[in-house]
């Protein structure tokens, strides 16, 4: 039986490539929006959080929660 080793690249090197990857296959127009979609999305969830905080009944929440 043979074990393969396999070693990671440096984080700089995977960046670097990627990058070189997703602009040679999509082009800077579309690499830009792709690199854009991943910090877009966090808002969201904050937004969607901040709702959930601004319905909260605090005391309903404590009482729950300890009873």
């Amino acid at each position: 039986m043979t074990v393969i080793e396999h070693q990671y690249l440096q984080e700089e090197e995977l960046i670097r490539r990627a990058l070189e990857t997703l602009l040679r296959v999509l082009g800077p127009v579309e690499t830009t929006r792709f690199l854009e979609l991943v910090r877009s999305r966090p808002l969201d969830s904050v937004q969607r959080h901040r709702a959930w905080q601004d319905s909260l009944d605090k005391n309903a929440f404590f009482q729950q929660v300890f009873g």
